[in-house]
């Protein structure tokens, strides 16, 4: 049996969300067996199976957060299968295997198409297909120019010109990918805070990467139509992708100024930077934060305020649709026009002269609640795993490292390598839900009924809130 009949068997046996949820689920266990290989190490050292297996789900969630240091764990063979651990779940293997199959001239399915649909959370069915090359070729295209920029200035840094390819071409899908990792060594990207390029190339791919595949959609269907004067048809944004850039926005440059304020005193992070210097640092943490993980100032040095604040725009997180995970923006900006509509006397859920459906809010609520519940929970069961642990941490630590886990960053204060097995398996968990989305996860899970209740009017009643 091939690989394309084995897929089309499974399937057959699932719905398009539990098809999704089983390939994470193979590409880590296929990548925690590649990772303990003794060709995966550097000679002398050993990896344990929960530390093999920490590694894959932190890679193929595109997490970054990580037990052994990337740079002097593994061996080359062993950072190309992070790297292709990174890609696979970037891009999720369903999108992978489609365009393997276009390229190979099978026929693209419905179950395909449902699948494709799943990974990328999408409503709209129509172009799937088109959808599925655009994201491949674009995220080649991103992470190939991005890979050429960045092995030029690491061979202006003395590298040998092969390690500098190689350095590029990983730093540019792991950015590109929001996954975090690096091979620099154990402070990600903390000796490069001054130079503005490495800085503004790292920003660009995680902004590129999380921003959402769908918004690549409608922006390239907007310059399509802008290059052809012959065209008359407008091509608007959707409410969707208008949601994602702003809030995308809106959250980077409150996350600076805040970050700018509370930790340019701080002798420990920004305090010790030129003025230049501060904004760069700041408006990196800023967008880092958007599930990236690269870290060009100490997490462990930030404020109790500071970690507070980042761990609320990590659990927020990047935009649906795309390589981020998390809470996502757009579902953010419904609950801020929802209130915006109720506190205005509509009836409605309006924004951008439309209409929002109540469905999309219950959706809303919904992800909101479970992820916030997942963050208390998740740090709760943390500390009681770690009461015994010797390595120093406060509650708001832990609140952090949940967050980072929760909304696929992959920044820490320093704690994950001091980690029980226990406390690896709580944050293992707290990846995977975080990059399939905690409310794909219970509804895979719920089995479907003949929706005889929907049916079913019941009387209204009111209560009282507020």
């Amino acid at each position: 049996m091939n690989l394309h009949e084995l897929f089309k068997r499974v399937q057959k046996k699932m719905s398009p969300a539990q098809v999704v949820i089983a390939s994470f689920f193979g590409v880590i266990a296929i990548g925690s067996i590649l990772l303990m290989l003794p060709v995966s190490h550097q000679p002398g050292i050993r990896v344990s199976p929960i530390d093999a297996a920490f590694t894959a789900t932190s890679a193929v969630c595109v997490t970054g957060l990580v037990t052994l240091v990337t740079a002097t764990t593994w061996s080359l063979f062993g950072k190309v299968v992070i790297l292709c651990l990174i890609q696979i779940g970037g891009l999720s293997l369903g999108t992978v295997f489609t365009y393997f199959l276009i390229h190979i001239g099978k026929k693209v399915g419905l179950k395909d198409r449902l699948t494709i649909q799943a990974g990328f959370n999408i409503d709209d069915m129509g172009g799937m297909v088109r959808m599925v090359i655009m994201v491949i070729r674009g995220t080649f295209i991103i992470e190939g120019v991005a890979a050429v920029l960045l092995a030029a200035f690491f061979l202006s840094k003395n590298y040998i010109w092969y390690d500098a390819l190689f350095y590029g071409i990983f730093h540019a899908v792991s950015a590109f990918c929001n996954a975090g990792f690096d091979i620099i060594g154990d402070v990600s990207l903390e000796g490069y805070v001054g130079s503005p390029f490495i800085n503004i190339v790292i920003m660009s791919l995680i902004v590129f990467g999380g921003i959402g595949f769908s918004v690549w959609r409608d922006i390239v269907g907007k310059i399509r139509y802008k290059v052809r004067p012959a065209v008359k048809k407008k091509f608007p944004l959707s409410l969707h992708s208008k949601f994602a850039i702003i809030t995308t926005v809106v959250l980077i440059l409150v996350g600076t100024l805040y970050f700018w304020m509370s930790e340019s005193n701080n002798p420990e992070t920004l305090g010790k930077l030129d003025a230049s210097d501060k904004w760069m640092a700041a408006l990196f943490q800023s967008v880092t934060l958007r599930t990236a993980g690269f870290a060009s100032i100490p997490q462990a040095g930030l404020s109790e305020a500071s970690k507070l604040v980042s761990s609320i725009l990590m659990l927020i997180g990047g935009s649906p649709g795309g390589t981020a995970g998390g809470i996502k923006t757009v579902t953010i900006a419904i609950l801020f026009c929802s209130v915006s509509s109720t506190l205005k006397g509509y009836q409605r859920i309006t924004a951008f002269k439309r209409s929002i459906p109540e469905t999309i809010l219950r959706k809303a609520l919904s992800i909101v609640i479970i992820m916030l519940s997942l963050w208390i929970g998740g740090t709760l069961l943390l500390s009681l795993a770690e009461q015994s642990s010797v390595f120093p941490y406060t509650s708001v630590d832990l609140l952090f490292e949940v967050a980072s886990a929760l909304g696929t960053v992959g920044l820490t204060t320093g704690i994950t390598p001091h980690l029980s097995v226990i406390g690896k398996a709580i944050i293992m968990l707290c990846m995977f839900v975080g990059r399939i989305g905690p409310l794909a996860i219970i509804l895979s899970l719920v089995k479907r009924t003949n929706q005889v209740n929907e049916k079913i009017l019941y009387p209204y009643e009111n209560v009282m809130i507020g």
